[in-house]
């Protein structure tokens, strides 16, 4: 008995003696707590004024805040040719840069037809390096230039390790996707300073923000655009360029938007390439790094969250590599 009551008086005197401790890290929890839920309603407040206020008050005139012409890289890509389409809806006359002519002659002639604006088709192979530019160059003398869109090339998008990719497939995926997309800032960023505005859009890809095995080089891609978006912002956002970052994820392509797409809820998750467009659209001049889509958002928060090592366990799941 007299061992107990020893125990009951020892355990009074170190609750006492900690008293001051517990309530310090009561203050901490409350603390930890209350920047959490500031952080939830600041990221639900701002979710509600980049994807829905816009499109609820959506009535500006894009040539007259950016200017007349778009420049397309990559308007064979899913994304890139819905968004030239939303443009031209606005007005927007088309110029699209390929290195395969024949490829964009389709999409030119349907958005001529479709929405009463220019088009015009340019050739260049960026391979061969910046002599590339000039054809550009010489097709973009004397236009107000309001819009330059470059496009990550999906096609790219393939699982293999990186040993076993031949240097002309690697080669490829470097140009295609990261100097093709610089040098074509490069040749319209000074004639939109001139001007003090328009937008420079790069797409890329959702998973950005995190590596991917077996995907290697379009990882790195997709990062290298999200990460020269960022830094072209901050460089020329002060002379009336608006540079964005549009990081999408599933996007449905013209073989699976009648098909898989209407699947449970990939339909909400994949949605329509125009459909997607008109939200991306809608975030130009509001927010210079976004996925376009708000269920996307929440898809893109969710990847930020998720521990690295979980991200590279779920790849190897899916993509059944060893």
């Amino acid at each position: 008995m007299a061992a107990v009551d020893s125990f009951q008086l020892l355990y009074r005197e170190i609750a006492r003696s900690c008293n001051c401790y517990v309530e310090t890290l009561a203050l901490v929890g409350a603390f930890y707590t209350a920047s959490k839920a500031v952080v939830f309603v600041r990221e639900c407040y701002s979710l509600i004024r980049l994807h829905f206020i816009p499109r609820l008050m959506y009535n500006r005139n894009l040539v007259r805040r950016f200017g007349e012409w778009a420049v397309i890289y990559g308007a064979s890509e899913t994304v890139a040719k819905a968004y030239a389409e939303e443009l031209a809806t606005h007005g927007v006359s088309i110029i699209l840069i390929s290195r395969d002519r024949s490829s964009v002659e389709g999409t030119a002639r349907a958005i001529a037809d479709s929405h009463g604006v220019e088009t015009v088709l340019v050739e260049a192979d960026f391979s061969h390096g910046h002599t590339a530019c000039r054809s550009v160059q010489d097709a973009l003398m004397n236009k107000d230039v309001g819009f330059l869109v470059n496009s990550v090339d999906s096609s790219l998008d393939y699982s293999q390790r990186f040993a076993d990719l031949s240097e002309d497939r690697l080669w490829d995926a470097i140009n295609r996707n990261v100097t093709a997309a610089t040098l074509m800032a490069r040749v319209v960023l000074p004639g939109m300073a001139e001007r003090g505005r328009g937008a420079v859009i790069n797409i890329s890809s959702g998973r950005c923000c995190k590596p991917t095995l077996n995907k290697a080089a379009f990882s790195a891609s997709t990062a290298y655009l999200d990460h020269i978006s960022r830094a072209l912002h901050y460089e020329y956002s002060r002379r009336g360029i608006f540079v964005q970052s549009l990081v999408p994820f599933g996007v449905a392509s013209p073989e699976t938007e009648d098909g898989g797409a209407r699947a449970g809820c990939s339909r909400w998750l994949v949605p329509h390439p125009r459909v997607y467009a008109r939200h991306a659209i809608s975030t130009l001049g509001i927010s210079h790094r976004t996925t376009g889509y708000w269920p996307h958002s929440l898809q893109f928060w969710f990847l930020q969250y998720m521990p690295e090592w979980m991200w590279i366990w779920g790849t190897h799941m899916l993509s059944g590599t060893g």
